[in-house]
């Protein structure tokens, strides 16, 4: 059995480059499926959506529908107070969590 290492990964970061990216401005399904897409953090909209759905289950975005100028009325997320005190959170550790496994996976040193 093959162990997807990259799935895991994502799987623990992923809502919070949700959770950042909303923090930047509020974003409807597809713009965040693009954004996640070429970054690599998500394979297909079909990734994205059960997120979205928890966010929202957990408080941490909220939505609003706005008119769109080429067909119906899109969804937008926004990052509401909670997930922003989520998103600060995991700011606060990512950081030295990120450096840490960085010097733990840096080449191997001799060892005379």
């Amino acid at each position: 059995m093959s162990h997807d290492v990259g799935a895991q990964m994502r799987k623990g970061v992923v809502e919070y480059c949700v959770l950042a990216l909303l923090a930047r401005e509020p974003m409807y399904g597809w713009q965040l499926n693009e954004s996640l897409t070429q970054a690599g953090l998500i394979g297909s909209i079909g990734t994205l959506y059960p997120l979205l759905a928890r966010l929202r289950e957990n408080e941490w975005v909220t939505t609003f529908d706005q008119p769109s100028p080429s067909g119906p009325a899109r969804k937008y997320y926004r990052l509401s107070p909670s997930g922003q005190v989520q998103l600060a959170q995991f700011r606060t550790y990512w950081t030295p969590f990120a450096a840490s496994v960085t010097d733990l996976l840096g080449e191997d040193r001799d060892h005379d």
